[in-house]
């Protein structure tokens, strides 16, 4: 019969060393092929509006820059990607924890209907890509006069 008891860690980190150890065994090991246990790819937090003549979708990339990222149209898919590659300078010591370490993601989204993928602008400031996709002329709301 088990019995149960309170835990209580010796110090901070020991009860961190032991919540990660308890979020591994329940996930599973996300290491890489280089071996290191880290997951090198992660997926941005994207957000998308609609206004009456486009579809505004906003993406967050800190630490990146418009060199590594890149966007085409493939048909009616939007594809955003990008690579950083880790930094090969030398460093004194070993690594207690390492968590900064080359990024890689690739996103996807199926456009709609009615937006025009020959009309897409992109810029990037300070870490946010805005995505501006024009609607099909004749998709958008046309406002009809009623005369009386």
């Amino acid at each position: 019969m088990n019995a149960l008891s309170l835990y209580r860690p010796r110090s901070i980190q020991k009860a961190l060393e032991d919540f990660d150890r308890l979020f591994d065994s329940f996930f599973g090991d996300f290491g890489d092929s280089n071996g290191k246990g880290v997951l090198t790819t992660r997926i941005p937090a994207v957000d998308v509006r609609e206004t009456e003549d486009a579809y505004i979708l906003e993406a967050e990339l800190p630490g990146f820059d418009e060199k590594s990222i890149s966007a085409h149209v493939d048909g009616k898919v939007l594809t955003i990607e990008t690579k950083r590659d880790e930094k090969t300078e030398k460093r004194e010591g070993t690594y207690v924890l390492q968590e900064r370490y080359c990024q890689a993601f690739k996103r996807s989204f199926t456009l709609p209907e009615d937006a025009n993928p020959d009309a897409i602008t992109a810029s990037f400031k300070n870490g946010l890509l805005t995505m501006t996709i024009k609607k099909q002329p004749e998709a958008q709301r046309k406002l009809i006069k009623i005369e009386g």
